[in-house]
């Protein structure tokens, strides 16, 4: 007969002396449900007097991410003596800095910047965190065209927003700061003028002025002497577009008026009903230029043409054709410069067009 195993005969025994120690009678000492934990711990002993192990459950944890990110918990998995995998350990690893930021410092002094091809003076102005008034003020060249930049262009860029003033005979600080509308310390506490006390000016110095403005100046043609011609339809206040392009160059303080970019010869049209003005040469860096009155307080500008088709005196009707794009005068490639006069103040002409 085979050996019946010291667990078993034990887990018998045991069996029947609870049966009877819980049993029904008001005599037994353990109730019913401190011999079913009894049992319990019974059995889990005699298993472990045998030596019977229970089955272990591995565990194997991994990520797809080839390289753990600076701080990120990597799980590696362990084996035990017999090769199989068992619950992973966690670590931590530290990755490395690629870089290190370095903050940018203030500029201390007046640099240059050379203009490339399809610069214009608020995207130069964007490159240095400069407004355009800025671009402007610092380069008289540009103060009267400030659409003109030619590739090879030396600009003189400020390190902050302001007005850089060359001084002349007779100025004095208080005349400086009242031209540009800041206070005297605006210029004496400036770190880039390097100003001391009794404060001496020398003709010639550059200044910085921090906040200062300059007046804007318009351009005027006013050519016409003669009478309004006859039978003249007066303009009905919504424009039509002068030419078919592309925008190059939007309105804002210093460029009161759209560019439009399109190739020289392309033709350009009345954007309203009116009489001719002027039309033929200017100094003042429109190249050829026609302007139209429009009977209604409104006259529009056409400037940089390649030709002129009509002259002075002449009467024409919304969308006639007036003219065609060049690159006259101060001009930054073939574009007309279209500019809407309301009563003499220039407006925005986008908000015209139709």
């Amino acid at each position: 007969m085979a050996e019946t195993p010291v667990a078993l005969t034990t887990w018998r025994a045991l069996r029947s002396k609870l049966a009877r120690w819980a049993g029904g009678g008001r005599e037994g000492f353990i109730s019913r449900y401190a011999a079913h934990l009894a049992v319990i711990s019974l059995v889990v002993l005699a298993l472990l007097l045998n030596k019977i192990e229970l089955p272990s459950i591995a565990t194997d944890i991994s990520f797809p991410t080839p390289a753990p990110l600076l701080g990120e918990r990597t799980h590696v998995p362990l084996t035990d003596r017999s090769g199989l995998r068992v619950a992973a350990k966690q670590t931590l690893v530290r990755a490395p800095v690629p870089h290190t930021t370095i903050p940018e410092r203030p500029r201390r002094e007046v640099i240059t910047y050379t203009v490339q091809s399809g610069d214009t003076v608020l995207g130069i102005a964007a490159k240095f965190g400069l407004q355009g008034d800025t671009i402007v003020w610092a380069n008289a060249s540009l103060e009267d065209s400030p659409d003109f930049l030619m590739p090879g262009q030396i600009l003189n860029i400020l390190p902050v927003d302001g007005v850089y003033h060359t001084v002349q005979e007779k100025d004095t600080l208080e005349s400086i700061a009242k031209k540009y509308k800041v206070d005297v310390s605006a210029i004496t506490g400036c770190e880039y003028n390097n100003l001391t006390e009794p404060y001496q000016l020398v003709v010639g110095q550059h200044l910085i002025i921090p906040g200062g403005e300059k007046p804007y100046v318009a351009r005027y043609i006013s050519a016409w002497k003669g009478p309004v011609p006859e039978n003249v339809e007066r303009g009905t206040g919504l424009f039509g577009w002068p030419v078919n392009g592309y925008l190059t160059q939007g309105y804002w303080n210093q460029h009161r008026a759209i560019d439009i970019g399109a190739p020289i010869g392309t033709p350009v049209y009345a954007a309203d009903s009116g009489f001719v003005t002027f039309a033929g040469w200017t100094d003042l860096g429109y190249g050829r230029l026609i302007v139209i009155d429009h009977r209604n307080g409104f006259v529009t500008y056409y400037a940089h043409l390649d030709t002129c088709y009509v002259e002075a005196g002449d009467s024409v009707g919304k969308g006639a054709l007036i003219g065609a794009v060049g690159d006259t005068g101060r001009s930054t490639g073939p574009h007309l410069h279209f500019e809407v006069r309301d009563k003499g103040v220039q407006r925005n002409p986008l908000v015209y067009l139709k």
